[in-house]
């Protein structure tokens, strides 16, 4: 198995009020990818974190291997939310992957 862990930081110029309905859309939209994509086993994001974080959401993932990982990553569902979704409200991301 292949852990998938990213943390995003919202971009700074979104409200407040922006930034809860940008959380709630990139969940809404990654986790809506469970049973679209070959070799995806969970998907996961935290949206509620407590004051201590230093980011502002986590996607946890898992697929069968790293060679799911890759077809996720191109896979035109995980573009379509990644481009529609995120990446326009995103300020830093920070990815681990890892065997399990």
């Amino acid at each position: 198995m292949t852990k998938h862990i990213i943390l995003w930081t919202l971009k700074e110029t979104l409200s407040a009020e922006e930034k809860v309905s940008v959380k709630a859309a990139i969940k809404e939209g990654l986790e809506g990818l469970a049973g679209q994509i070959p070799g995806l086993v969970d998907i996961h994001v935290q949206i509620d974190c407590l004051p201590t974080s230093t980011a502002d959401l986590m996607l946890d993932s898992t697929f069968t291997d790293a060679q799911a990982l890759k077809g996720y990553s191109v896979h035109p569902a995980h573009v379509a939310v990644a481009d529609g979704k995120v990446r326009p409200y995103t300020q830093i991301r920070s990815c681990l992957d890892f065997e399990v």
